[in-house]
């Protein structure tokens, strides 16, 4: 099925469809990862995206029962140079062409995917839209023009649970209270968060809670945490205030570590303003320097902003920075149990490098309790 894709910028790009019929917009963006298309379109903080794979062959290993992210399929179409419907590997249970069209996504194959990375690297990330009902360039660029675009989006209402439940043996469960003779106590704020997160803080022997985006930080202590941990999402960062409320009333309350989205609303909470990247981060092989030690890690990323690290106070220590554009990717107080990263440490997918810094976040909350942090 003959589909076209229309950037704002009246760019157009032809394909077909491997999943039936449809009319969809949204922010388009690429993704370096060779492979992890799963976990990458199950991730929230690509809701309301357009997501194009730079490697050139997709949906070779299927798709499994274990390796989503959320709930759901989050992005609003998937673009691909060539489709494999024919999936080989012992944990697939389904295509990925019947998995996208059983959630009603877009899957378009068959488009020079080189050419769309390129153009957005020119030219920076913008709306896109696809349809395989509208293939006159002209009026499906009005449409486009006339849909919403990512700066000033809360997009993370549409992404945090509705109400609080607990994490129990990588399942969700049914609210119900910690466990005082259990292990350190976590509050976790879904602004859209990723499973793997929840997955290795249980590793790690903490009980977990997770509550919405919009729970005051008066509630939040009130369940006597241990720790809060902020999670990744979608959207603009300084479009969910009431997150960054949250984040402000908990300074120096409690040991916080945040990721992604979550290190944008620690960083406006501490003073600083976000700005929208040209074309974003997004990949598993993004270089970060630890400044602590010198040590380089290759990081998986999602973000398209980030915090602006001159506006940060002098308390706050600048941990890691991107190797390629010199950005923000890391900060630590110098005096608060607080620290928090641009990118994703929990892998999902990408290297481990960076798995040590929920080690890191679990010596804080011992220390903290301990009264020995410093």
């Amino acid at each position: 099925m003959k589909a076209l894709i229309v950037l704002e910028d009246g760019t157009t790009f032809w394909g077909k469809s491997f999943t039936g019929p449809g009319e969809v917009f949204g922010e388009i963006v690429f993704n370096t990862a060779m492979t992890g298309y799963q976990e990458i379109l199950t991730d929230p903080s690509y809701r309301s995206q357009i997501v194009t794979m730079t490697y050139p062959l997709i949906g070779n290993y299927g798709i499994n029962d274990e390796d989503n992210e959320s709930l759901r399929i989050q992005v609003e179409a998937f673009v691909v140079r060539e489709y494999q419907p024919f999936y080989s590997n012992w944990r697939a249970k389904r295509s990925l062409g019947d998995w996208l069209k059983s959630q009603g996504v877009l899957g378009i194959e068959q488009v020079d995917t080189r050419a769309i990375t390129r153009h957005i690297r020119l030219s920076g990330a913008m709306k896109a839209g696809i349809s395989t009902e509208d293939l006159n360039p002209a009026s499906l660029l009005e449409k486009v023009k006339a849909a919403p675009g990512l700066v000033g989006r809360d997009l993370v209402k549409e992404v945090t649970c509705k109400k609080p439940y607990r994490w129990v043996n990588g399942e969700i469960k049914e609210f119900f209270p910690f466990n005082p003779n259990g292990g350190f106590r976590v509050v976790v704020i879904d602004c859209g968060l990723k499973f793997n997160q929840l997955r290795l803080m249980e590793e790690r022997g903490l009980q977990l809670l997770v509550v919405p985006a919009t729970t005051s930080a008066e509630e939040i202590l009130s369940y006597e945490p241990d720790g809060v941990f902020f999670s990744n999402g979608p959207g603009d960062p300084a479009a969910v205030p009431y997150v960054v409320d949250t984040a402000k009333k908990l300074l120096g309350k409690k040991p916080i570590f945040g990721i992604c989205l979550g290190h944008q609303m620690i960083g406006q909470a501490l003073g600083a303003s976000t700005f929208k990247l040209k074309f974003g981060h997004r990949g598993a092989n993004q270089p970060v320097k630890d400044l602590a030690t010198g040590r380089i890690e290759i990081t998986s990323q999602n973000h398209g902003f980030c915090v602006r690290q001159e506006e940060l106070p002098k308390e706050v220590k600048i941990s890691h920075i991107n190797l390629n554009d010199g950005t923000l990717e890391g900060i630590k107080h110098r005096e608060l149990p607080l620290f928090s990263v641009q990118y994703h440490p929990e892998n999902a997918p990408g290297p481990h490098d960076s798995i040590y810094l929920f080690d890191r976040f679990m010596d804080m909350i011992k220390a903290f309790s301990e009264g020995k942090y410093q």
